[in-house]
């Protein structure tokens, strides 16, 4: 009966830098694990590091390297949760033997325990408690789904609102150009922890001067101002002065009241002191020397002196309006554009300051004509005198003086600004990432009392089933396998309160061989299979190359032991190099119900296989499909030579790190064509080669491609030309040559495999 879906364990979602898996994460088109599932792959190839990935979670224990990411049940399992999984799993590898079977300071194995008649009751107990704590732990298990949506709500929310500051920020040069989530999340907590959003908040215009700061370009310095508004109360006086001034003078009545006539008759007096005329010179006649004293009495020094005050005021008032006419202020765009409403604030009111000062200069010149013209008659200012704002000008030059200091300390300025702008943005979202870092920790907080009762019922269960303890049943049938496996009974195993002892004749075992460990080992794997501690039916079995070190006999018994001692798991993972072993799982999940289905998601049973490539100097592992010569034919051999077949033949240029696995491979064809062509003389590579018509120089050229390239020899030996490898694609060729060249029809056959495995696997 297919196990309920989904399966417990339905992909390896990530692995990175976990052993020779540096960057693994599991292909779009490569269908889940299925409940069988048979991993084939070459030494070296990553399947050791896979079986120590499921003993790691056998064990509850998080990786100790890399990142590692399981799908089960559904959900997505960090190496970091490894210890609170749920999931029953054994894993039979080489840690299990060392550990549990074969320990190196020596040490009986464990027991495996049954129930025995008289704690029935016990037992009852157990599963009470068993069921109890699967309530505890579906509990838990539901807590842990919360907790972990209230991480992806959290993650997300920094991973945007980190997005959000990167894109409002990213400029050359600056220093948000890679902020991520882990930036905004240590702000933001270090911003909850002090309470401090409401300092960072800006408003609207702070924010657009800040952004305008943020994307500005340097700019060079401006001068300040170098004026003075007039004080005009000041020139009022001075004008009001002279205004109220009067000329001491024997004054003709008809000059006094006509200031036009008076000014022409003293232009004209002063031409005829110059011209020392005593004639008019307007008319020629004679004047009078009364008519002179009288004039010269009218227009006497105190008058002449007075006039010039006036007309040094009015030069004085028209020079400062020349001044502030002339007045050149910096242009707006000279400043940086977060400085501009400011700036233009002054500017407009320094020149609304400059045009009521030259109104008013202008109202003080026409009040000094007028006096002018009548210098024996007091008068008053009737302009009043209006308010100008006197530091006008300090204020524009304030403005300036910041845009000349921003200058000196430009990158400063603009990374406070930056910085001022996330905190900003991070106050702005604080409630929101405050709510779901609070639902992560109440999430959490949730889980510790469940965890307690988890282990209190586990402390309780432990306790019972040490009462219970019983383990003669499983050693009797132990023996019993052990006695069909090997075919002879020298080695039992015999009870001991925490164990079995292994004993060969009735004493100590001593000087096992290979083949009786890993006898010993696996049949011991497969009966702890029906320890109560292991719920088979619901359980994940992992076997990783479980015929070690076995011969072909050996080999067949084992098969028949796993086949039926995992009947009924509820997933099945077996590992191996071993072709002949690979082949006796695969006819068996071939001939499973369902297996000739033509969806692969619906079948039963699924092929992969690892692949390890050279990248950058290191060896990268990754889980495919299992390639179709593989999975269809009987020997190794087909796929070998499609693989040497693929690299002679490859239309695109292989990188050299890819040569490195061809010698192996083409060594490993030549010697299976060999053995097949030639099973006589018995020896040396070469020596079998000689008896092979072809050319002599491509045979000598393969043998050093092969003797120098498929062995572990250390690099740099003089034999070891690295740019032999460069000509991998070329003496594969010549090695294809050989073999159509010794059997034509033998290759022919073997082309059309290799090339019909191609277009399957496109």
């Amino acid at each position: 009966m297919p196990p309920p879906n989904p399966l417990p364990i339905s992909r390896i979602a990530r692995l990175r830098e976990y052993g020779v898996f540096r960057d693994f994460a599991w292909p779009p088109d490569l269908a889940d694990f299925g409940q069988y599932n048979l991993i084939y792959g070459w030494n070296w190839s990553g399947k050791t590091t896979l079986s120590r990935l499921f003993r790691e979670l056998e064990l509850r224990r998080s990786p100790t390297m890399g990142e590692a990411v399981l799908r089960i049940d559904g959900g997505e399992v960090q190496g970091e949760d490894f210890p609170q999984s749920t999931l029953q799993i054994r894993v039979f590898n080489r840690d299990f033997i060392h550990e549990s079977v074969f320990p190196v300071g020596g040490g009986d194995v464990p027991p495996i325990f049954v129930v025995g008649k008289e704690s029935v009751e016990k037992q009852k107990q157990a599963d009470q408690l068993k069921a109890e704590r699967g309530m505890r732990e579906c509990e838990q298990k539901a807590t842990r789904e919360t907790k972990q949506q209230a991480v992806r709500d959290l993650d997300k929310h920094c991973i945007d609102r980190a997005k959000v500051i990167k894109d409002t920020l990213r400029l050359s040069g600056s220093g948000y150009n890679e902020y991520d989530k882990r930036a905004y999340q240590n702000k933001a907590q270090q911003m909850a922890s002090e309470g401090a959003a409401a300092a960072h908040r800006l408003s609207d215009s702070q924010r657009e001067s800040l952004l305008l700061q943020h994307r500005a370009a340097q700019k060079p310095k401006v001068s300040e101002i170098a004026y003075r508004l007039p004080e005009l109360q000041r020139l009022a006086d001075d004008v009001s002065a002279l205004l109220r001034t009067t000329v001491v003078s024997a004054a003709i009545d008809r000059l006094k009241d006509d200031s036009a006539l008076a000014e022409w008759v003293r232009h004209g007096l002063g031409l005829h002191k110059e011209h020392e005329s005593d004639s008019c010179l307007f008319c020629e006649q004679p004047l009078p020397e009364r008519r002179l004293a009288e004039l010269e009495a009218h227009f006497n020094a105190e008058h002449v002196l007075f006039l010039q005050k006036v007309d040094e005021q009015i030069r004085a008032l028209e020079s400062a309006e020349k001044l502030a006419a002339e007045l050149s202020v910096p242009n707006r765009a000279e400043l940086y554009d977060d400085l501009a409403t400011d700036f233009d604030a002054a500017d407009q009111a320094l020149w609304l300051a400059l045009d009521t000062a030259r109104v008013f200069k202008g109202e003080l010149v026409n009040a000094l004509k007028g006096k002018k013209a009548q210098p024996f008659k007091a008068a008053s200012l009737t302009a009043s005198v209006p308010t100008v704002d006197a530091a006008v000008v300090d204020r524009l030059n304030e403005v300036i003086s910041r845009h000349n200091q921003a200058c000196d300390d430009f990158a400063g300025r603009v990374s406070e600004a930056r910085d001022r702008l996330a905190l900003d943005m991070i106050a702005e979202s604080l409630d929101e990432f405050i709510r779901l870092r609070d639902a992560v920790q109440a999430a959490t907080a949730a889980i510790e009392p469940i965890q307690t009762e988890i282990t209190w019922f586990t402390d309780q269960i432990t306790r019972l089933e040490h009462d219970i303890r019983e383990h003669q049943q499983p050693a009797e049938e132990l023996n019993e396998d052990l006695l069909k496996y090997l075919g002879h009974g020298e080695l039992q195993l015999t009870i001991r309160e925490n164990g079995y002892a292994i004993m060969r004749n009735g004493v100590p075992a001593d000087m096992l061989s290979e083949g009786e460990m890993t006898a010993i080992a696996l049949l011991y794997f497969l009966k702890s299979l029906e320890d109560r501690g292991f719920d088979k039916t619901n359980g994940v079995v992992v076997l990783d190359h479980p015929v070690s070190s076995l011969d072909a006999n050996a080999l067949y018994f084992a098969f028949g032991f796993i086949r039926h001692r995992t009947q009924g798991a509820a997933q099945l993972f077996i590992l191996t190099h071993n072709f002949a072993f690979y082949r006796q799982v695969r006819n068996w999940f071939h001939h499973m119900k369902g297996q000739k289905k033509k969806d692969v998601v619906q079948r039963p049973a699924r092929f992969f296989m690892l692949e390890c490539i050279r990248h950058q100097d290191r060896r990268c592992a990754a889980i495919r499909w299992i390639d179709p010569l593989l999975e269809k034919y009987e020997s190794e051999y087909h796929y070998l030579f499609a693989c040497v077949y693929r690299a002679a033949k490859a239309s695109a240029h292989a990188e050299l790190e890819q040569n490195y696995v061809l010698p192996n491979l083409a060594r490993r064809v030549l010697e299976a064509f060999l053995a097949f062509r030639q099973p006589h003389p018995a020896g040396e590579l070469w020596q079998k080669l000689q008896t092979v018509s072809f050319d002599e120089a491509k045979k000598t050229r393969i043998l050093r491609f092969l003797h120098t390239h498929s062995h572990g020899g250390a690099l740099g030996e003089p034999e070891h030309d690295i740019s032999l490898l460069a000509e991998a694609q070329s003496i594969l060729n010549d090695l294809l040559d050989l073999i159509k060249s010794a059997d034509s029809s033998h290759f022919a056959a073997l082309e059309a495999l290799a090339t019909a495995s191609a277009s399957d696997d496109e």
